[in-house]
């Protein structure tokens, strides 16, 4: 039985008792790594050495003194798209292949607070934009319940690193489902939580009006862990919100007797697989004998946000990438005659297909005379979009559907096909254009691949979310399901 079967309250205890120490946590990750990190390959890059002599100084720490950190001792990965100082930084793309940055991210800074130790930076796709992590740069990292499946996208590393228990958890980063599709098609819990809830300073930004940080765990306790320390305001980051941090873990009360939830008929429609819709119907059952009742509604704007999503989401990525450019910092091509040159040959030679493709959809629809035609509208369709949740929020407590339409594909089978990629996120996306929270738990299975039940809250009511997700949780046996790698 590895340590990271423990919950990380569980691990607290045992360290705190002096029953194991952090350097033999430390050791259980790396030994893990060596084991399967060439079949899944998470990671982008290791920091065993900082890791090791980190691991020593907290030991020393044990038994002087009175207050340990909230995740003390518990080894983590960091998504290669946020920024940790003197360790590369590269959003898996070969712009910025070498970029070593010289500030850590504000959650990085709050998880060395909480004295949690960084293992390593993890593969995604490129600058985030993917669906399968077949988008890095570099390699594409595989699902540990299927080598020859994709872990999801844009955070494959993130969940397939806990999936494979290289590590207990790790941060993600969500644009458009980035966080909780790969934790469903990697069978770990998965969290988007409300836009400005987590400080955004030092996540290179894909879609800044959409991205959100997040935690991916093994279970909802550990996930409200992982919330617990990340969250709140930020000086740094105009877009978070000054709004109370609520103690997480202590809203698992195991009751949800009167809640009441909605169940959008969008979300059990045409493209979900019959695996997908019978899951949803059996978490369903499963809540309601917790003492919930469940009602299916509309959420009538829903068919439009893949369309919506592509055209914000590619136009601000227009705009944000234009910062790479071969000047400052990052890749430079070799081979300019003169600096319009260098501009166009190194982002020609550094970005790759999917990035280029986003980055002129995006430039079209920000463009003179068409701004107004694309651009505006879907801003327009966002607010219905947000208008629908707010409707079915005035009288149900939470949204519950399936997290994918089906388990994960193979690798390759998609790649040809940018447009029904697009389609994986078609329950995620109108999470992020609403700016509300939503969860990945896992609730069943497809031929041997995990499925995942999505639970979508009011703003800043990740409370709620944790709630209902912790009763399932401890009312199925999902969760505790593991990969044989």
């Amino acid at each position: 039985m590895s340590l990271f079967d423990h919950k990380i309250s569980e691990l607290k205890q045992r360290l705190h008792k002096k029953d194991i120490t952090v350097t033999d946590l430390v050791d259980e990750s790396y030994k893990r790594i060596s084991e399967v990190e060439d079949k899944v390959q998470a990671f982008m890059t290791l920091d065993e050495e900082r890791a090791r002599s980190y691991a020593k100084q907290l030991d020393e720490a044990v038994g002087t003194r009175d207050e340990l950190g909230l995740l003390f001792g518990i080894p983590i990965g960091v998504k290669d798209n946020i920024v940790t100082k003197d360790l590369r930084t590269t959003c898996s793309s070969k712009i910025l292949e070498n970029f070593m940055p010289i500030y850590d991210a504000t959650v990085v800074q709050k998880l060395q607070q909480a004295e949690s130790v960084t293992i390593g930076k993890l593969n995604m796709d490129e600058f985030a934009m993917g669906s399968s992590t077949e988008n890095s740069g570099f390699k594409p990292t595989r699902n540990p319940w299927n080598l020859e499946t994709v872990p999801g996208g844009s955070s494959g590393g993130s969940a397939a690193s806990v999936a494979a228990g290289e590590v207990p958890f790790s941060l993600g980063s969500d644009t458009g489902g980035s966080i909780r599709q790969p934790a469903a098609y990697c069978g770990v819990v998965g969290l988007k939580p409300t836009y400005g809830r987590v400080s955004r300073f030092g996540l290179v930004a894909f879609a800044s009006s959409l991205d959100q940080i997040g935690p991916i765990t093994r279970t909802v306790e550990d996930n409200a862990y992982l919330l617990q320390a990340i969250a709140g305001g930020d000086q740094m980051d105009t877009t978070s919100a000054n709004v109370d941090v609520p103690d997480y873990v202590s809203s698992l009360t195991g009751d949800i007797k009167g809640l009441k939830i909605a169940v959008p008929k969008e979300y059990l429609g045409e493209g979900v697989s019959e695996e997908a819709k019978n899951s949803v119907l059996e978490a369903l059952k499963v809540l309601e004998a917790q003492g919930a009742t469940w009602e299916e509604v509309s959420l009538p704007h829903s068919k439009y946000a893949l369309a919506t999503y592509y055209l914000l989401a590619s136009s601000e990525a227009s705009s944000n990438l234009s910062r790479f450019d071969g000047i400052r910092y990052g890749y430079r091509t070799d081979n300019a005659e003169n600096l319009i040159d260098l501009y166009k040959q190194t982002r020609a030679e550094g970005f790759g297909n999917e990035v280029k493709r986003r980055i002129m959809l995006g430039t079209f629809a920000l463009s003179s005379g068409y701004y107004d035609a694309y651009y505006k509208k879907a801003q327009k369709v966002r607010t219905l979009i947000k208008k629908d949740f707010e409707d079915v929020f005035e009288k149900y407590d939470v949204i519950v559907g399936p997290t994918t339409p089906t388990p994960a594909f193979k690798i390759g089978e998609k790649t040809d096909d940018p447009l029904t990629m697009y389609a994986n996120d078609i329950l995620t996306i109108p999470v992020n254009l609403a700016g509300v929270p939503g969860i990945s738990v896992p609730c069943g299975f497809s031929n041997g691949l995990p499925l995942g039940l999505q639970i979508i809250g009011k703003h800043f009511d990740e409370s709620t979310i944790y709630r209902v997700a912790h009763v399932f949780e401890q009312a199925t046996d999902h969760h505790k399901a593991k990969p044989e790698l």
